[in-house]
C-alpha cells in the first residue's frame, strides 16, 4: 500500500549525490491465519493540511505529498479491512513516515525492537534521530524484541534485527508459498544501496548499516525477493491493492 510520498535531495539517500528524489512511503499488509499483520503504517492524516505542523523541523528536509484516501486507515478500508481489527503492528522504526499512521490501528499489538523503542524514549536519541513521540506513544500494547523474533513460531513472518540507520532499526521476513521476501524498510532505500553498499547521508551507526547491508545481501542471493524501502523505480513495478497511486 502507497500511504503517502515524499521529496527530498537524493544526497539524503545516496551520500554525495546530487538533485532531488520523490519516493514512496510504503505500508504492508499481510494475512496470516493466525492474524492480520501491519508493517509500518506510513504518515499521519494531519500531514495532508499541515504537513509542517505535524513533521516540524524535518518540513525543512521533506517534502510531504499526501492526500486524501492515502492514510493507512483508508487503504485498509479499500481492501474492506477493519483498521480497528488488526492485531499485530510491526515497526521498523519511530520515524514519522513509518509510525505516522500508528494512532489508526489502536488495537494492534506493536511489535519492536527493545533497542529502539528506549531510544524513541530516551531525549538525547529523540533529537539525534529526529523522532516525534506523538507518532508512537498511543498506549498500544508494545512487544519489545531483541534480534530476530518469530511471530507466530512458523517461519512464516520473522522480525530481522538491521541496525543502523537507527539504533534499532529491523527488517521484516515474509515466508510466502512462492519463497522469502524480505522487507526493508529504510536498513535499504533503493537499489543503488544494496548494488553498490551506497550509503545515505545521515546514518545512526555507519558500520552497522553497512553490516545490516551485507545481510541482506546474503538473504538476496540466498533466493529471497527484496523489497527496497523507498525505491520509486522499484515501487512502480509492485502490484498494489486495491489500485496504484502514483
Amino acid at each position: 500500500m502507497t500511504c503517502g510520498w515524499l521529496t527530498s535531495d537524493l544526497n539524503m539517500m545516496l551520500s554525495g549525490k546530487e538533485g532531488k528524489i520523490r519516493f514512496p512511503v510504503p505500508a504492508y499488509l499481510i494475512d496470516h491465519p493466525r492474524g492480520q499483520v501491519l508493517f509500518d503504517t506510513g504518515l499521519h492524516p494531519q500531514c495532508e493540511h499541515d504537513a509542517g505542523g505535524r513533521i516540524g523541523f524535518l518540513a525543512n528536509f521533506f517534502k510531504v505529498h499526501f492526500r486524501a484516501g492515502e492514510d493507512i486507515r483508508s487503504r485498509l478500508e479499500q481492501l474492506d479491512v477493519d483498521a480497528h481489527r488488526i492485531e499485530f503492528l510491526i515497526n521498523s522504526h519511530l520515524h514519522f513516515d513509518h509510525t505516522g499512521g500508528n494512532e489508526l490501528v489502536p488495537n494492534a499489538r506493536v511489535i519492536i525492537q527493545e533497542r529502539e523503542w528506549e531510544a524513541g524514549h530516551t531525549p538525547e536519541f529523540i533529537k539525534a534521530n529526529g523522532y516525534a513521540p506523538a507518532d508512537y506513544d498511543h498506549g498500544h500494547l508494545v512487544q519489545k524484541v531483541n534480534g530476530e523474533h518469530d511471530l507466530f513460531g512458523d517461519g512464516r513472518i520473522v522480525t530481522i534485527p538491521t541496525f543502523g540507520h537507527t539504533p534499532g532499526h529491523q527488517s521484516l521476513k515474509v515466508r510466502l508459498d512462492s519463497g522469502d521476501v524480505v522487507l526493508t524498510a529504510d536498513a535499504c532505500y533503493l537499489k543503488e544501496t544494496l548494488v553498490n553498499l551506497h550509503l545515505p547521508n545521515l546514518v545512526h551507526d555507519r558500520s552497522q548499516m553497512l553490516d545490516s547491508l551485507l545481510l541482506l545481501r546474503r538473504l538476496e542471493r540466498a533466493g529471497a525477493r527484496i523489497f527496497y524501502g523507498h525505491d520509486p523505480e522499484f515501487w512502480a513495478q509492485v502490484p498494489q491493492a486495491p489500485r496504484q497511486i502514483v
